[in-house]
């Protein structure tokens, strides 16, 4: 029988037997025992949608109002006299055939993509490259716009992305466990209530079923749903 550590002792005596409020929440997430570094905080929603449904795929990007303590590398795909805008607003390249070029020949260290709706046309054929690691510029994540500058900046401080995978679940970031857990609330309240302005019209039946939060190396807390979705 694998012998459990301390630390595993430690977050399993102090877990919650049920759902918590918002609040309470954070406060055992913070309290549970984890490694040096400080890790990532995510929520996972679990929706009751029907992933079939192209209506039903939810995809999009929101800029937390804590932030989410960390920066991304953002490449912008935009005309000529725009690249010295976007990489004063932080990215690492921009331009357009040349850095379809470049991508072409094996260059992928970013994490996101924006692009100019005029740019479409020019890097549509890294959709098969892109495409599969989830970097390929999209109106519906909010990385094609007029204005690169501003997602540029907007990315590069740390929007976060969320998609629904096929089970109807959404994991996003919403910081780190250094934050004050006053931040973590306002963050974790502020995307819920964004998806929940998002539900579907044709969603039938309980739209929300589960909210869990956790750290990279804790246990998931669960939340209350009512109390989170009245932001109380």
């Amino acid at each position: 029988m694998p012998k459990i550590s301390k630390r595993a002792k430690h977050n399993l005596s102090i877990a919650p037997n049920g759902p918590l409020e918002p609040e309470s929440a954070v406060s055992i997430l913070k309290k549970f025992k984890g490694p040096k570094f400080d890790q990532t905080v995510e929520v996972c929603m679990h929706l009751g949608l029907d992933t079939k449904q192209a209506d039903q795929m939810l995809r999009g990007s929101v800029s937390l109002p804590k932030g989410i303590g960390k920066s991304k590398r953002v490449v912008a795909f935009c005309p000529s006299d725009v690249a010295p805008k976007a990489l004063e607003a932080g990215a690492i390249k921009a331009g357009g055939e040349e850095l379809v070029a470049e991508i072409e020949n094996g260059f992928q260290d970013f994490d996101v993509a924006v692009a100019s709706p005029d740019m479409m046309r020019v890097i549509s054929k890294l959709g098969r490259v892109l495409g599969p690691k989830g970097l390929m510029p999209s109106p519906k994540n909010g990385t094609v716009t007029p204005n690169v500058p501003e997602a540029v900046r907007e990315f590069a401080a740390g929007k976060v992305e969320y998609r629904t995978d096929k089970a109807g679940n959404i994991h996003a970031v919403i910081g780190k466990m250094s934050f004050p857990e006053a931040d973590l609330v306002e963050n974790l309240m502020f995307f819920i209530q964004t998806i929940e302005k998002l539900k579907p019209s044709s969603v039938r039946g309980t739209y929300i079923k589960k909210i869990s939060i956790s750290g990279t190396m804790t246990p998931g807390v669960q939340l209350k749903y009512e109390t989170a979705a009245s932001g109380t």
